[in-house]
């Protein structure tokens, strides 16, 4: 049983493109049910490529992750006036932030949730090995009318090792009209994909890291279907290197 149930017929949008559930777009599987058995995990990886964790991170401990951020927002005079942690109101000026390293890696809160003793043990079992974590995060609060274009993560982290996955986190409650995670199914198994886009660096090609913007483009493209469903904070999604996802439009006043 989801967690979350999107009745057919519920329209959201991504690049301004209207998707429409039960039809271009479906609601993606859960993997709770599964946790505790690591080879089960890891089959699962290997057929959906990626694994929904629902309540993954405790809520308390993400939120104080959360202060780190919107503190850091609210310095930089983003945020709406009257905007609390909870809502985080997009200012006027409909504008995000960068988040520097060297501001980052001061958030204790919010390192001790991606890169803390939760998310290192799991990736530890996960890999049969211990875990490292980059030194760099991806922090992203998307404002209103933008979504994260279509792309596979090896195109950025494709320098070392391809024994690697993203553990996307959401630091926040985020319904289907805030741009939740995209997710395009089956585009791991896609071995055109790899060899070509796959095989891209973002900075040493000097391209921008998108496969597309479209994505009608990319299931005419790819044949593949789009899922996605809203998000709880400390839900999260894992998924590889060659994994194509982007979000959702963000059609609301809040990140």
């Amino acid at each position: 049983m989801s967690t979350f149930q999107i009745p057919d017929g519920t329209k959201v949008r991504m690049s301004k493109k209207e998707l429409i559930f039960g039809d271009t777009i479906v609601m993606a599987r859960e993997s709770n049910d599964i946790l505790a058995d690591t080879e089960a995990l890891r089959q699962r990886i290997e057929e959906d490529g990626y694994l929904i964790i629902r309540n993954f991170h405790n809520r308390d401990d993400v939120m104080k992750g959360r202060k780190d951020i919107v503190d850091y927002m609210e310095s930089q005079g983003v945020l709406a006036p009257g905007s609390t942690l909870e809502n985080a109101i997009i200012g006027p000026q409909n504008r995000s932030t960068r988040f520097r390293d060297n501001v980052v890696k001061t958030w204790s809160d919010f390192l001790n949730i991606v890169e803390g003793k939760n998310t290192m043990d799991f990736f530890g079992r996960f890999l049969g090995d211990p875990a490292l974590s980059l030194d760099h995060k991806w922090v992203r609060a998307v404002s209103t009318g933008r979504n994260a274009s279509m792309h596979c993560d090896i195109v950025y982290m494709g320098a070392g090792t391809n024994n690697l996955y993203t553990m996307w986190t959401a630091f926040g409650d985020i319904s289907l009209d805030m741009g939740p995670l995209a997710l395009c199914l089956g585009s791991h198994k896609i071995q055109k994909l790899r060899n070509t886009y796959g095989a891209s660096d973002a900075h040493d090609d000097l391209i921008q890291g998108a496969f597309s913007n479209d994505p009608y483009d990319v299931m005419e493209t790819l044949g593949i279907q789009w899922a996605s469903t809203p998000f709880n904070a400390g839900d999260v999604v894992i998924f590889g290197m060659y994994f194509m996802h982007a979000s959702l439009e963000n059609a609301t006043n809040r990140f």
